[in-house]
């Protein structure tokens, strides 16, 4: 059937939290009331675009774009465009710096300066319809290695292609497939990383949601030429629409041919397993997501033996990540030349990045490598929320670093990034604003690796309890000259000594916090201040009598009774009952409350 208009309704996990199949019910309801059913269909998408922005609507073949709907926004949303072809301006997207709605989807800098690969399908397909995918030239790529090339000639394409790995440290995809391939052992296998771990990352989950198929592709060609037979993807819990979209997916390709017995009539037999892992971020790291998946504790080994030459049961095994997996089957589409062109002489190709934190477009992104750090925080994501000034970037997650304002003009590619003291990662990108402490920020990725921590390696284990503790007392207005000094060796002694890569990277936060923010490190132990009024020992609320109308608003919302005064003369603050909990300053409408 043909449909005059195609309405692209996002269902990824963050749109679905903010109502987006209650929206779908209310716009079934009201184009059959006008008897558009048959004239106007309704496709559920995965992520398409901005995650703050949901639940989002693409209409096409229009290309307009709407955003942060409600299901009162329905009745008239059907009626004036569907109906009258009038597109409803009030509810699409405008940019923090326009003055007027931005009607169509490829005018929008968030979206316009993108460049897919990886997400090539996403927001234009149903994830849970084969049919979709295939006529998305789905499963093309693999009917052409398992057709016309020779395991060995996949192995070339990939490693002409300049494929690094998107999980972490970046190591040739193809080169690891060759040592795998050479590998006389046999079983071998192929296992996909899922188990996305790093706090505001959420690149694999949106990839799964959103274009499955790629994925299940991606996995056979990189199968066909390792020679594995079997397949695993590790995928955490805590994705439960990625998994629910992941199993329906391998249904319909086994139902279709595509996994099992003699695919394509070639005689390549594979097939693919999902893992459900509990959560535990050490399980990122290769050698434990092994372990897990035998039924051992999830605790790391030392390598060599690479899994390549001794992984899952002892067998050669390769590891690649979601996003790797996902970007196979354009290369061999379009051709290793194609995707060398994109990106920088060493990176080459697109990276994928959930763009989170003080940012006014937060969102999934990919763009080539080598766009710049002001690129994606200015033009992309669309500047800084209330006119506040950029102060950092940290990428990689908890294993990464921060990166300065100074810095904003950084190409963003593997070497430069390291140079800089962080790392690519998975691509968890975290914008911080003036108002974050890098003190603070430090403290909460080293808590956050000091829990996940396994305990087996005495320097992971009591490194960064050590670590956390001096950056604890530091918070708290009892640090002593010497700290920032400690943390430094401490944090250099335990890269060096760790045998996994979260406890080689652990300190990473702190390092490069220290590198580029000495001086507020320095201001909390010498002057006892937190210059940006988060770390609670260090600050007192106090009200300015000059702009204080005494309105009562403060007084009435403090929780302590701290805030004494009689209505229009000024307050006080009594400091021995205050808890700084800062309500009193959201309160005062005055800017009266100063915080020092």
């Amino acid at each position: 059937m043909a449909y005059r208009a195609n309405l692209m309704l996002c269902t990824c996990t963050m749109c679905v939290s903010v109502g987006a199949l209650k929206i779908k019910k209310k716009l079934e309801e009201e184009l059959k009331k006008h008897n558009l059913e048959d004239e106007i269909q309704i496709i559920l998408t995965g992520s398409s675009w901005l995650c703050t922005k949901g639940p989002t609507l693409i209409v096409q073949p229009d290309d307009v774009v709407y955003q942060l709907l409600k299901e009162e926004d329905i009745p008239h949303l059907v009626e004036e465009h569907f109906l009258k072809g009038r597109p409803v301006k009030s509810l699409m997207y405008i940019h923090p710096e326009a003055l007027h709605p931005i009607e169509k989807l490829h005018e929008i800098p968030f979206y316009r300066d993108q460049r897919l690969v990886a997400l090539w399908n996403r927001g234009i397909i149903d994830p849970d319809q084969i049919d979709e995918y295939i006529a998305r030239d789905g499963y093309k790529a693999l009917a052409k290695v398992l057709k016309s090339m020779t395991p060995e000639e996949v192995v070339q394409e990939i490693k002409d292609s300049g494929l690094r790995g998107r999980g972490g440290a970046g190591f040739p995809t193809g080169r690891k497939w060759e040592f795998c391939r050479k590998n006389p052992n046999t079983p071998k296998y192929l296992i996909c990383n899922a188990d996305e771990g790093d706090p505001g990352a959420f690149m694999d989950r949106s990839i799964i949601e959103a274009d499955p198929h790629s994925l299940i592709e991606g996995i056979q060609i990189a199968a066909y030429a390792i020679g594995a037979e079997k397949g695993y993807v590790y995928v955490r819990l805590e994705y439960p629409l990625a998994i629910k979209r992941l199993n329906r997916a391998i249904s319909q390709a086994r139902e279709y041919g595509l996994l099992g017995k003699d695919i394509f009539g070639s005689g390549f037999d594979f097939d693919i397993e999902m893992f459900r892992g509990a959560g535990a971020f050490v399980c990122g790291e290769e050698t434990s997501l092994i372990h897990s998946i035998e039924g051992r504790p999830a605790e790391p080994t030392q390598k060599p033996p690479f899994p390549v030459e001794k992984g899952l049961f002892g067998s050669p095994t390769v590891i690649n990540n979601v996003e790797t997996l996902a970007n196979l089957p354009r290369i061999i589409n379009f051709g290793a030349e194609w995707f060398a062109s994109i990106g920088t002489e060493k990176s080459k190709g697109t990276k994928v990045f959930s763009l989170a934190g003080n940012i006014n477009n937060a969102g999934l992104v990919e763009v080539p490598m080598g766009i710049t750090l002001r690129e994606m925080v200015y033009d992309i994501g669309g500047g800084i929320p209330n006119g506040k000034k950029f102060k950092a970037v940290q990428t990689g997650g908890p294993s990464g670093g921060v990166i300065p304002s100074s810095l904003l003009d950084l190409p963003i590619d593997y070497e430069r990034l390291q140079e800089a003291g962080a790392i690519m990662g998975s691509g968890g990108m975290i914008i911080v604003d003036e108002d974050t402490c890098m003190v603070d920020l430090a403290k909460y990725f080293l808590a956050f690796t000091n829990d996940e921590s396994c305990g087996k390696c005495t320097s992971c284990r009591e490194g960064s309890a050590a670590m956390l503790e001096i950056l604890t007392k530091i918070s708290e207005g009892r640090g002593e000259e010497g700290d920032i000094e400690f943390l430094e060796e401490l944090g250099e002694a335990i890269k060096d000594a760790s045998q996994c890569g979260l406890g080689q990277t652990l300190s990473n936060p702190v390092l490069s916090a220290i590198k580029h923010f000495r001086e507020e490190f320095e201001t909390h132990i010498k002057d006892k201040k937190c210059p940006a009024g988060v770390c609670k020992a260090l600050i007192e609320y106090s009200i300015d009598p000059e702009k204080c109308t005494g309105c009562m608003a403060c007084v009435k919302v403090c929780p302590q009774s701290a805030i004494t005064g009689e209505r229009k003369k000024p307050h006080k603050i009594d400091q021995s009952e205050c808890i700084k909990c800062g309500v009193c300053k959201d309160a005062c409408k005055f800017d009266a409350v100063k915080v020092e």
